[in-house]
């Protein structure tokens, strides 16, 4: 496998402190700056079956992101997912009506590289 694409992304959860809803912003993020065309229109690479992605999500607690939350957020290829400890947790404001627990806002960074089979 050859890395052909490295994209970062940022999400946060202004309110409910969902770590994982952070991390899936993050992801999608990332995935809405690239376009794989040289993969296709050059490589004439497989999408499903010749492409990787490996996703590493910065959180303030990584054992709450869901690799299938993740994985929806990918149109193409496998996933390998790393959920590492990072993020932000900041204060924010507490407003009971929209499903805050606290005042804290949650914030996550996602690197997503795409290899492909080589």
């Amino acid at each position: 496998m050859k890395r052909f694409v490295v994209e970062f992304g940022m999400g946060c959860d202004f309110h409910g402190q969902d770590v994982n809803k952070a991390a899936v912003k993050a992801v999608r993020d990332a995935v809405s700056r690239s376009c794989l065309s040289g993969l296709v229109e050059i490589l004439d690479v497989d999408l499903e079956n010749e492409l990787e992605i490996h996703v590493t999500v910065a959180v303030s607690d990584p054992s709450k992101v869901i690799e299938k939350d993740i994985a929806a957020c990918l149109p193409v290829g496998k996933l390998k997912l790393d959920a590492v400890p990072g993020g932000l947790n900041v204060p924010g404001l507490y407003v009971e009506q929209f499903g805050d627990k606290d005042d804290s806002i949650e914030a996550a960074l996602a690197a997503i590289e795409v290899l492909v089979l080589t």
